[in-house]
């Protein structure tokens, strides 16, 4: 796969009294957008390739990345997914030295694209003081490498608190969270044999659930009031509705250690091969699981959340 942006073609549509470094900032901006969007495509395209040869397990390898990666953009999850689809802690080479380990002699790095932060003034702002320094912008993206964990070898991390089945405070979390989306809570029996029911602004559980029931259950829910209350309940069929609320449910669950069923090897025959509607199927999934999962473990430090 190659990542490079030199070979894309600028369009000059832009009229002659065009300011050249405002004519040259759009073109960066389009370039970037056009790798971004590159990237993604690439991914999504061999994930389809993988499933339509049968091997389903490709987009189990999928999910899982998104509950092991929750804090990366989109793209940068699917890169990870393909090229070590079994990673589990990722960095680079750097940020795995402070922890001292360094990695493998032979390794290939997982390519996925970093911020370029810098400062921007325009020609004609001159600064209040001399002290004064303009606000950092975001001014485009390089192509980094990343490792996985076992890929390196060194001093032995410590080892993360598991939940090994137990949700633990996550459900509590979970509940907060719900409610303070403004969406009520019940409990009601009159709804089985469905373990839970989402009415637009109200969820209902089954009492009786084991917490880890109840915790699947409620993210399931939840994922069809965060998606399927608006536009994409009319332009999406019940299948696909109910196969992203289940993938949401797999991620988080999966992201607090439970021990969850796979993720269903039918989802992509609900789009036909049709890479696009993939594509946004699988970014409204990984954006909503990542909005949930930051919810979840907004009071925990993540040691290797960002690589260097």
């Amino acid at each position: 796969m190659s990542f490079r942006s030199n070979n894309y073609r600028n369009g000059n549509s832009g009229s002659s009294t065009t300011a050249p470094h405002s004519t040259n900032a759009a073109q960066q901006r389009s370039r970037q957008q056009t790798t971004t969007q590159q990237i993604i495509a690439e991914n999504v395209k061999h994930l389809i390739e993988q499933l339509e040869q049968g091997k389903s397990e490709a987009l189990t390898a999928y999910l899982n990345a998104m509950a092991r990666f929750h804090t990366y953009s989109f793209g940068n999850i699917l890169s990870i997914a393909h090229h070590r689809p079994d990673a589990t802690h990722v960095a680079g080479i750097r940020k795995w030295n402070e922890f001292g380990r360094y990695v493998k002699k032979g390794q290939k790095g997982i390519p996925i694209l970093a911020p370029m932060i810098g400062a921007k003034r325009q020609r004609d702002e001159e600064p209040a003081e001399q002290s004064d320094k303009p606000a950092p912008v975001l001014i485009g993206f390089r192509v980094v490498y990343v490792f996985d964990i076992a890929q390196t070898e060194g001093t032995e991390l410590p080892e993360p608190a598991t939940v090994s089945g137990d949700v633990g405070t996550h459900l509590d979390r979970l509940i907060d969270f719900v409610q303070r989306q403004a969406i009520e809570l019940e409990y009601n029996e009159r709804i089985a044999p469905a373990q839970g029911v989402s009415y637009g602004g109200k969820i209902a559980l089954l009492p009786g659930q084991t917490k880890a029931e109840e915790f699947s259950t409620l993210v399931h829910e939840l994922a069809h009031e965060m998606l399927h209350r608006a536009e994409r309940r009319i332009i999406t069929t019940k299948t696909v509705r109910e196969t992203e609320a289940e993938s949401i449910a797999f991620i988080v669950g999966r992201a607090v250690g439970l021990t969850t069923g796979s993720a269903s090897a039918d989802y992509i025959s609900l789009y036909h091969g049709n890479a696009e509607l993939l594509t946004e199927s699988l970014a409204v999934i990984q954006q909503a699981s990542a909005t949930i999962l930051d919810a979840l473990f907004a009071e925990e430090a993540e040691p290797l959340a960002q690589a260097s």
